[in-house]
């Protein structure tokens, strides 16, 4: 029974680190222009859907698919942002409409092209096995979770020492300050919604590398990342990670301990217990009364 939960427990680390980036894109998004992008796990869809394809066509492995993914998928991102950015009055009410019915369209444009079958990779590099110790794993798991820590990392570099890392910091903290300072802070929302897809590809090439995917993927994948957000708290990198790591855990254990019927419960019931008791999440800040 112990060893069962400790691959639970290491299983749930591995799919958490591709958790980290989904919730990292939305949060990035949302601290700028504060609002959800409700098509975020749609994105992420799409690039899954987009690494299949390439691999089916081309026969080759689905890592070689991310240059197609991020073209396609940063393009959707910039059209979102250009769209809610047209958004002048009830912005948070608005812009919540638009990017769900734009999810809708990226969900059913999925369907029209690929059908609604359940599709996972043919690789078999992919879907090797790969033991440390008495814990298993593919090895897409292994070298996807690395690649998002790295990835995460790097995001966290960026936010702190890249100029337009620190522009995103000065807008989502406060835009007109941000004005006076000579940002521009159109540039800037654009420069986190594409980061945002940078992050989506990644996370839908290793979905797709080391699991299945189909069309209603997206749409749970929104809600996972919302729930993290929601855990984290606004504005912590690091918050993101291990609020990721926390549902991956949760979940896996559920499946192990209970049923997998339950698995997506195990999160819904951690989003509302942080909500009533912590609103500002297990890393977040108060803000601050003037």
């Amino acid at each position: 029974m112990f060893d069962l939960i400790l691959q639970s427990l290491y299983s749930g680390m591995l799919v958490g680190g591709v958790y980290a980036l989904i919730a990292l894109g939305l949060s990035l998004s949302f601290g700028t222009m504060r609002i959800i992008n409700l098509a975020h796990g749609e994105l992420v869809l799409l690039a899954a859907y987009i690494g299949y394809a390439v691999e089916s066509r081309l026969d080759i492995n689905p890592m070689l698919a991310l240059p197609f993914a991020l073209v396609a998928v940063c393009l959707c991102s910039a059209i979102i942002y250009f769209l809610v950015s047209c958004i002048k009055r009830n912005r948070e009410l608005n812009s919540l409409m638009l990017t769900f019915a734009i999810g809708m369209i990226l969900t059913n444009a999925v369907l029209l092209f690929w059908s609604s079958d359940i599709r996972s990779t043919s690789s078999s590099t992919m879907q090797d096995a790969l033991q440390i110790g008495n814990l298993y794993s593919m090895f897409s798991e292994l070298l996807f979770f690395v690649i998002s820590l790295v990835v995460a990392l790097a995001l966290g570099w960026w936010l702190s020492r890249g100029w337009y890392g620190r522009a995103v910091r000065a807008v989502s903290s406060n835009r007109d300050a941000a004005k006076l300072m000579g940002i521009n802070p159109s540039r800037v929302e654009l420069a986190s919604f594409l980061v945002a897809g940078v992050l989506a590809t990644i996370a839908g090439i290793a979905i797709y590398s080391s699991g299945v995917i189909s069309p209603p993927l997206g749409h749970s994948l929104t809600v996972k990342a919302f729930i993290i957000t929601v855990l984290a708290g606004v504005g912590s990198v690091p918050g993101v990670i291990l609020a990721a790591f926390l549902l991956g855990i949760a979940e896996a254990l559920t499946v192990t301990l209970f049923s997998s019927a339950l698995q997506e419960l195990a999160g819904m019931l951690l989003f509302l217990v942080v909500l009533f008791i912590m609103p500002n999440g297990l890393f977040g800040t108060n803000k601050r009364r003037g």
